[in-house]
């Protein structure tokens, strides 16, 4: 039995925001403990968001698909396993719970809650 639409939705949004806390997160803590050393923090950085990506599609994968990504939700649909009306929707939820993630992460290091990027992206 599938899961209610309001279960997979609650498991779309944590799962994203685990997901992204633990990106954040990681990167935050990578940049403070590499020491300048971007090939060390790039390499902790991946390691921890593989980790966490793995554990979350095990965990969440027969609740909601484990999609945790709009893209991922976009994709669904354009195969045929999700409808538009539920990938809206779950879309929402992934987007709340990305910027809520954020914000874990940033608290989490006692960081502002929104900042801006310092960096400038070609």
């Amino acid at each position: 039995m599938k899961p209610s639409l309001n279960v997979r939705l609650v498991a779309e949004f944590t799962g994203t925001a685990f997901l992204v806390a633990a990106v954040v997160g990681s990167g935050i803590m990578a940049e403070r403990l590499a020491g300048g050393n971007l090939a060390v923090a790039l390499l902790a950085n991946t390691i921890a968001t593989g980790a966490v990506l793995v554990a979350l599609i095990l965990s969440l994968a027969s609740i909601s698909g484990a999609h945790l990504n709009p893209a991922v939700s976009l994709c669904d649909v354009w195969q045929g396993g999700l409808p538009w009306s539920e990938a809206i929707v779950y879309m929402i939820a992934q987007s709340a719970g990305g910027i809520f993630g954020a914000m874990l992460a940033h608290a989490m290091f006692g960081l502002s809650l929104l900042t801006t990027s310092l960096h400038a992206r070609g």
